[in-house]
């Protein structure tokens, strides 16, 4: 603080040695030019100018200001004082003297002078400032072509250049604003996006880009990425952070940074936007139990219903691991603010079950709890039974029991026309729910495909392939898969808990396939090494059960639009409720009594009661020869145009 205030004095010295020069010069032409004067006058002037002018200034905080980062509002603020105390000082020796020297336009100048010469002062303490900083690391520093010379391109540009510890030196912006191109922001020249910029790129000393756009679709960035990938350069991006496979721009907190690119950045669309405001009225003081409380959707799903207020939310999961590190997050973030409840125990113990609903009689539960991953439970498929099938039975049963409002359960696009265990038996899953449409309960369900950063995602295997060297391993570079990443899968998944009625069966339009081959090459590119050439991909072949092109709705003609026009229902016929009872019943004592390694039985149960079940290798050869009609029909399409 005395240090503080030391500066403070030194500065107010050096700006009064400053107006006694600007003033000193003015008296020296008066007493050389023979006009009349009063030295003591003059000194008098002086000191009532000197007066209200710091005065000025301190009424307007200008010694707050730290110079060295100073902006145009510093400045401004230092004009508009030294204006206001220059008319208070005039106004004041009008006033009070009878005899004067100096007409009102001198007393203007003199204020004007000494105000620019203050400034001039402050700019040569910043400039030394910034350039001491700059000028001997830019040898040693990474020279960069900034993508944007807006507002957030020049917000970039400054920080690069000013920044004490940047590594990095912008040699030239890229932009496609004609008023912009051939002028200089920050001194650096602004070049115009055309066919020879990627040749000009090459012959600069630029490492990197960095793309600094405001408003930046994942589509734009695709373009972006692929135009300016041939130039060599390692591609940036001066974005918010990633979290959760999605940028955290709606987090007031968040800030732009510069960022690698990611895979999710590339391949899939902008997440979808839902109404925040009706789902956090919507959960308020609601008693919420998240099964599978611990896992990828599960733990996002506790996350954003935690911020709705919810009266109570109870977690519950047998991993507790996940459960523990989930519930000091929350406890963290919330503290008592949140009434946090979590119990492990599974959904496959009814007597838990009863316990879990009685004591705390949820009124929404949403039931994430599953096996998940399709070769594991092609290996141990009377698992998938007892804990999806029996365990989804015994969850809703308890639901029912104990006068829940609504059910939601996280289904999956591999019930759809399943090939595999794991699929079969979430289809079951689902036609345990929709057999309820006469109870209390609402029971529905909400069906959407692969999700980004979920536990066994293929990204994240792919990113330890390529740190390890390689090679990525594909099942068939054919394959391709609908992905959405975690939070909007949940967003999703909580409007769906607003909307819903009994029955129902929600599908999200999740837009484009993706093909997995593709994925795989981008990210060695993201990673800054060749496909082929440093990291190899090669095909394994398709794992028990595995699919070719995944299948998002169950093809019939019965299928509605929600308000939201990215929301679909499926409208499937539902099965009677004695039916699936007599099922479930029958699959119960086929778990009990199972004692198999294999899974032929299994199978051949899973067919008996989900009719949509079929075999892999007939689902992957008629795939394939509906690819390869459509390839023949392009050839003759385009043949015909020609």
């Amino acid at each position: 603080m005395p240090l503080l205030r030391s500066r403070k004095v030194l500065l107010w010295f050096i700006d009064e040695l400053v107006f006694l020069a600007v003033y000193g010069a003015v008296m020296l032409v008066h007493i050389f030019g023979n006009y009349t004067y009063s030295f003591n006058l003059y000194v008098l002037y002086f000191l009532v100018f000197s007066l209200t002018i710091t005065a000025s200034r301190l009424l307007f905080r200008v010694y707050n200001n730290i110079w060295r980062y100073a902006n145009a509002r510093a400045y401004l603020s230092m004009i508009a004082a030294d204006a206001v105390g220059g008319v208070c000082g005039l106004v004041i020796c009008r006033l009070a003297f009878t005899e004067h020297t100096l007409s009102s336009w001198q007393f203007c100048a003199i204020v004007a002078v000494f105000c620019l010469g203050s400034l001039s002062i402050r700019f040569l303490y910043q400039f030394h400032h910034r350039y001491a900083n700059t000028s001997m690391k830019d040898i040693h520093q990474i020279g960069v072509a900034i993508v944007g010379a807006g507002f957030t391109g020049s917000l970039l540009c400054e920080e690069l250049l000013y920044n004490a510890d940047s590594h990095y030196r912008p040699i030239c912006f890229i932009d496609s604003d004609e008023q912009k191109v051939g002028k200089s922001i920050c001194g650096v020249r602004v070049f115009p996006v055309s066919d020879a910029i990627v040749e000009k790129i090459k012959s600069m000393p630029v490492q990197e880009i960095f793309i600094a756009l405001h408003d930046l679709s994942s589509e734009k960035l695709r373009a972006l990425y692929d135009y300016y990938r041939p130039t060599g350069c390692k591609i940036k991006i001066f974005d918010f952070p990633i979290t959760d496979g999605a940028p955290a721009s709606s987090d007031p907190s968040a800030r732009r940074q510069i960022r690698e690119i990611h895979i999710e950045d590339l391949l899939f669309r902008d997440s979808l936007q839902f109404s925040g405001k009706e789902a956090r009225a919507f959960y308020r003081d609601k008693v919420v139990l998240v099964t599978g409380g611990g896992g990828s959707i599960g733990s996002e799903l506790c996350r954003q219903i935690a911020a709705a207020k919810p009266k109570r939310l109870i977690v519950f999961d047998i991993y507790e691991n996940n459960a523990y590190d989930l519930q000091q997050e929350l406890i963290r973030k919330y503290g008592d603010a949140l009434d946090l409840c979590v119990e492990i125990g599974s959904v496959r113990d009814t007597k838990r079950l009863d316990a879990l609903f009685s004591y705390y009689r949820p009124q929404i539960v949403f039931h994430a709890a599953a096996h998940k991953h399709v070769p594991l439970m092609e290996q141990s498929g009377v698992e998938a039974i007892k804990n999806n099938i029996l365990g989804t039975y015994k969850t809703a049963n308890a639901a029912e029991k104990y006068g829940t409002e609504k059910f939601i359960l996280i289904s999956t696009d591999k019930a759809v026309n399943p090939t595999n265990i794991m699929g079969a038996s979430k289809r079951m899953c689902e036609m345990v729910i929709q057999c309820r449409q006469n109870s209390k309960t609402s029971f529905s369900a909400v069906r959407f495909g692969n999700v980004l950063g979920s536990n066994g995602s293929v990204i994240p295997i792919f990113k330890r392939q390529i740190a390890a060297g390689g090679p990525i391993t594909l099942t068939d570079k054919r394959i391709i898969r609908y992905f959405m990443t975690i939070p909007e899968a949940v967003q999703l998944v909580m409007q769906t808990g607003i909307m819903a009625k009994s029955g129902d069966l929600f599908v999200l339009d999740m837009g484009k396939p993706v093909r997995i081959l593709d994925l795989a090459e981008n990210m060695i590119r993201l990673s800054g090494l060749v496909p082929y050439k440093d990291i190899d991909i090669v095909e394994i072949g398709l794992r028990p059960g595995e699919k070719l092109y995944e299948e998002l709705l169950i093809k019939t003609e019965n299928l509605t639009k929600t308000d939201n026009n990215l929301i679909f229902i499926e409208h499937d016929t539902p099965p009677a409720r004695a039916d699936i009872e007599d099922a479930v019943a029958a699959l119960s004592t086929f778990a009990e009594s199972y004692s198999d390694i294999g899974t032929e039985k299994v199978k051949e149960i899973m067919k008996t009661y989900v009719t949509t079940y079929r075999d892999p290798e007939d689902v992957n050869r008629d795939a394939e020869k509906a690819e390869e009609m459509k390839i023949a029909e392009e050839g003759q399409a385009v043949h015909a145009g020609n």
